[in-house]
């Protein structure tokens, strides 16, 4: 679906990551972590053929990334649409459906069952015609998901999707996305600062830090020896209930987000919202 042979991200003289070599498999979840300004929303433009590699090649569905290609779907960070906005939840999620067409005609039968299925899959009926401004978090982020798989996309990424939520809209969307990629096979690449939320859908992890990373299944990533190396600093990895807390030698990083402090915050450890697993 998505290969990256030898492929490196560079800003100037600050390198984010290189050599990195990743296929992306129909049907995967790869969760993308690691710590705030490590190269994970970097990585998506590059898929999404907004920002060019530094060295290496990227393709996908076996051709060269081009930006705009239909067959990929995009969830940004969640953010609160102005007040004021005429924007519909339904005409955002008919764009997805309606979006290729050049020029403004009315939708034909068939798009506006679509959109109709599509509003009732993401459980947007309630508020589909509501301002999207007057929308809570949640249900934006309904819509937004909604808007990214109208047009079956092959490969959906996910840029911090869950922030800002609470859990039961949490786990609303995950469950969505999930539902979508074993629909139609899709792959997802979902960046994350907390891996709890998704954590039973994950099958693969990328962890990026200090320009180095690693790949593999939760168990072979999320460990105090792989962390403790990529950051080179002491750390320590606790699963309790279900759930993952990373604690570094002076600062623990729960699933709640917050943080408790023995004493100086290490700097070698993440310290923002996207830095925290």
């Amino acid at each position: 679906m998505l290969a990256l042979r030898d492929a490196g991200l560079s800003y100037g003289e600050r390198k984010l990551w290189d050599g990195l070599d990743l296929d992306v498999r129909p049907g995967e979840f790869l969760a993308v972590l690691g710590p705030n300004g490590a190269g994970k929303t970097s990585l998506l433009k590059t898929v999404l053929g907004q920002q060019r590699l530094t060295s290496g090649t990227m393709s996908f569905l076996g051709q060269p990334i081009r930006r705009g290609h239909r067959k990929i779907g995009y969830i940004p960070q969640q953010r609160l649409m102005e007040s004021g906005t005429p924007l519909r939840a339904r005409d955002m999620i008919a764009q997805g459906v309606t979006g290729s067409r050049w020029g403004i005609r009315p939708e034909r039968k068939a798009e506006r069952e679509r959109i109709d299925r599509i509003i009732d899959e993401v459980g947007a009926t309630a508020f589909a015609n509501a301002p999207v401004a007057e929308l809570s978090g949640g249900e934006q982020q309904r819509t937004r998901v909604g808007q990214a798989i109208a047009a079956d996309p092959s490969l959906l990424l996910c840029d911090e999707p869950l922030i800002s939520l609470d859990l039961r809209h949490q786990r609303g969307v995950t469950e969505l996305i999930d539902r979508q990629r074993r629909q139609q096979n899709a792959a997802v690449l979902f960046v994350t600062h907390d891996v709890n939320p998704i954590l039973d859908v994950v099958d693969r992890v990328l962890y990026i830090a200090g320009g180095r990373f690693r790949i593999g299944s939760p168990d072979e990533v999320l460990r105090a020896d792989v962390l403790s190396d990529l950051y080179g600093t002491p750390v320590d990895v606790v699963r309790t209930m279900g759930r993952i807390v990373i604690v570094g030698a002076n600062e623990t990083h729960d699933h709640t987000g917050e943080h408790h402090h023995p004493g100086e915050v290490d700097p070698h450890l993440p310290t923002t919202d996207e830095g925290r697993i």
